[in-house]
């Protein structure tokens, strides 16, 4: 497997890279932040983070032209080929890093395969080496969205490393803050769940320091989704499910429904941080309950896999 070194990244270049491509792409308009505003609103003893989005044109319009395309027959692939102006570096034989064109974080990345993966395939140790690199250098949090069901909106498979603060008033991450309240998780023997999460979700540590290995990744990933009953030897679009990981702990969740009602939810929002279109989505996801919408979107602990 590939390591920074082969893929041409010295320690610390990655994180250069990143930064000197933002501003690249931002001069020349490939790179377009989506501008939002936020409030945190509180449920279920987890401080969420709201972001209110105020301008959702230009991405409503790039996903109108793509879904045409589609329609008309037409392959439709951000990723392939892949702008040159979003282009960050090379991970891995098998991987990239790109800026996430439509980003409400800053330095928002996304760690690429080359060749066409399906996003409805399970993770692989190579998926798990490329997002070692990017962890290694960057200190946040990392996440995948398993299929459709889970908020996925490419096929191409893709994961994502969004650098800190996630909060912009520097708080933080909320998952973390009902994470630590777990106390020390090192004796562990097996995958835990937070009282607070009332939905179906396994929880390991990750003790590797400074930074986890691929290897270390691969197996935590494997032990959480095996507790919550994914099988290997079935299509991952009977188990769709979120991935969330910090250098400290990894936690799966396992999803029935891209949306309740009309609030969509990916990862991020199992990280404590939700989106809304407009000011009637957010007065909804309040008389609902954030906690709620997260508590519709996930299965319950006796859900079925494969359920719907």
């Amino acid at each position: 497997m590939a390591h920074s070194a082969e893929a041409g990244l010295a320690p610390g270049d990655l994180w250069s890279k990143i930064q000197r491509q933002t501003d690249h792409a931002l001069a020349c308009g490939a790179l377009q932040p989506i501008d939002t505003r936020y409030e945190f609103v509180e449920q279920g003893g987890m401080r969420f983070l709201v972001r209110i989005l105020a301008n959702l044109v230009r991405k409503e319009k790039a996903d109108r032209a793509q879904q045409a395309q589609q329609q008309a027959g037409k392959p439709a692939n951000p990723f392939l080929p892949y702008d040159p102006d979003l282009f960050v570096a090379n991970l891995s034989d098998t991987h990239l890093c790109l800026l996430n064109k439509y980003n409400v974080v800053d330095h928002h990345v996304l760690i690429v395969t080359r060749a066409f993966e399906d996003q409805d395939t399970w993770l692989t140790e190579a998926d798990f080496e490329a997002l070692a690199l990017g962890m290694a250098e960057i200190d946040g949090l990392a996440f995948y969205n398993g299929g459709r069901r889970a908020g996925a909106s490419q096929r191409h498979k893709h994961l994502q490393l969004v650098p800190p603060p996630l909060c912009p008033d520097r708080s933080p991450l909320p998952l973390a803050t009902v994470i630590a309240a777990l106390g020390d998780m090192t004796a562990a023997l097996g995958p835990l769940r937070s009282p607070v999460l009332p939905f179906h979700h396994a929880i390991l540590p990750l003790a590797e320091r400074p930074s986890p290995s691929g290897k270390t990744l691969l197996a935590t990933y494997r032990a959480l989704l095996a507790h919550l009953g994914a099988a290997w030897d079935q299509s991952p679009t009977r188990f769709p499910y979120n991935l969330l990981v910090t250098r400290e702990w990894m936690i799966a969740v396992a999803r029935q429904s891209d949306h309740y009602q009309s609030i969509p939810v990916n990862s991020l929002g199992f990280a404590g941080s939700l989106l809304v279109k407009n000011l009637d989505q957010l007065d909804l996801l309040k008389a609902l309950g954030p906690m709620t919408v997260l508590e519709r979107v996930a299965r319950g602990e006796t859900e079925r896999a494969g359920g719907v």
